[in-house]
């Protein structure tokens, strides 16, 4: 007798859990590094590179990730996800050596790089509203980023920084049990699950796929950047803080919860409005901000910050739903695949940037050059096409559009997921 199928509530909100996890072990490393340099006999410039490779395998390893989950399937790419970066994560916490520490932190970059190919193809699946779901869905990850550096500072003051990793290696591991044991593979077919974008003129598409790729490069690695400094910066700036790590996790836990109602908001307005509407102003807030906040100190220096999240996970949510918005069904992990592998490979060379940075010039020298850098998110948003450059015509053969805000379909694809 056959499963019955997937509860689409229940999908996205395991897909959702991961997402949360993804951020949060991706940042452990970040939030416990100045806590792990005695145990290494290293300063901050010198650990903190241990993490480039598991970054950059984050971006690489998307690739393989969303073939397989095209052509594999997408529930099992999760599982192995969940269950992997458990493992991985406990081997963190008994590393005795930096070469042991470099490589337990490459796979947990390899593993982590399964979700955003992998699992946001699978929500845009099950979705309801594209840009409300993929909104929401980045509240997680920002809850993740947020919790990351909040539950590692406290860890880390109360059990000792290894417990940091193995600890949250146990609960993923639970999490990843409940997931294999709820979800069943299943190849989705029928209307809800064709969401194509339009189909638009070469031209039009052009001026698409660059604005996408020079956003990506300059907020990818940004946004990189500002989560693994944000901790030490907070450290290095709020005197008043700075003699306990819970208390700088608090702070900065604080300002990604902003990051998470951004995300909320731009996902609703997506859902409203086109998507030159929303990208163009929310370019604008980086690179003066980033510039601006590069010599403040104190309670200025947090209010920049909480400007900068804002555009940083608002911008994450806007080139989503561009994704999500212009690839047909049976593509679109490996359309998310190729968007995170420029991303997320483009971030890691971020990690050795803000070491090279900090070392030469401190924070000041290291939002100065970031904020030069956004400028090319403004360049993007200026590139991107208007919705007048869209003609209104259907993305696969022999569908239907039937809503424009949100670039729904009729097609008899049969994507897995």
């Amino acid at each position: 007798m056959d499963r019955p199928a997937n509860r689409p509530a229940t999908v996205i909100g395991f897909v959702n859990a991961a997402h949360f996890i993804d951020h949060y072990v991706m940042l452990v490393f970040a939030a416990a590094v100045f806590l792990m340099e005695p145990a290494f006999g290293m300063g901050f410039a010198e650990l903190l590179p241990y993490a480039t490779p598991g970054f950059v395998a984050f971006g690489a390893g998307s690739l393989l990730a969303g073939w397989l989950g095209d052509r594999w399937s997408r529930r099992h790419m999760m599982v192995v996800f969940f269950l992997g970066i458990g493992v991985a994560m406990i081997a963190v916490g008994l590393v005795r050596t930096p070469f042991q520490l470099g490589a337990a932190l490459l796979a947990v970059g390899l593993l982590a790089a399964i979700y955003h190919p992998v699992g946001t193809a699978m929500l845009v699946s099950y979705a309801d509203r594209l840009g409300r779901d993929i909104g929401i869905n980045g509240v997680w990850g920002n809850f993740g980023v947020a919790s990351s550096v909040l539950v590692t500072g406290a860890i880390c003051q109360t059990l000792g920084w290894r417990w940091a990793f193995i600890l949250p290696g146990l609960v993923v591991i639970g999490v990843g049990l409940a997931f294999l044991a709820k979800i069943r593979h299943e190849v989705r077919t029928g209307p809800a699950q064709a969401r194509a974008a339009v189909r638009v003129s070469r031209r039009a598409m052009g001026r698409v796929v660059v604005a996408l790729v020079v956003t990506i490069i300059a907020s990818s690695t940004t946004f990189n950047a500002v989560t693994v400094a944000l901790p030490k910066l907070f450290l290095e700036r709020l005197s008043e803080f700075s003699s306990s790590p819970a208390l700088v996790g608090v702070v900065t836990a604080g300002v990604y919860l902003f990051g998470a109602l951004a995300q909320l908001t731009i996902g609703n307005l997506i859902d409203r409005h086109s998507l030159k509407a929303v990208f163009l102003p929310l370019s604008l807030l980086l690179a003066p901000l980033l510039y601006l906040g590069a010599g403040l100190y104190g309670i200025p220096l947090i209010l920049i910050a909480i400007g900068v999240v804002i555009g940083l996970f608002g911008q994450v949510t806007v080139n989503d739903a561009m994704v999500g918005r212009y690839t047909s069904e049976e593509w679109r992990a490996r359309a998310y695949a190729a968007r995170y592998f420029i991303g997320y490979t483009a971030a890691g060379a971020s990690i050795g940037l803000v070491a090279w940075l900090h070392e030469l010039g401190g924070f000041t020298l290291m939002m100065q050059a970031f904020g030069l850098l956004c400028v090319l998110v403004i360049l993007g948003a200026l590139i991107f096409p208007t919705d007048e450059a869209l003609p209104d015509q259907a993305a696969l053969p022999g569908a239907e559009p039937v809503g424009k805000a949100t670039g729904r379909v009729v097609s008899p694809t049969a994507p897995r997921a």
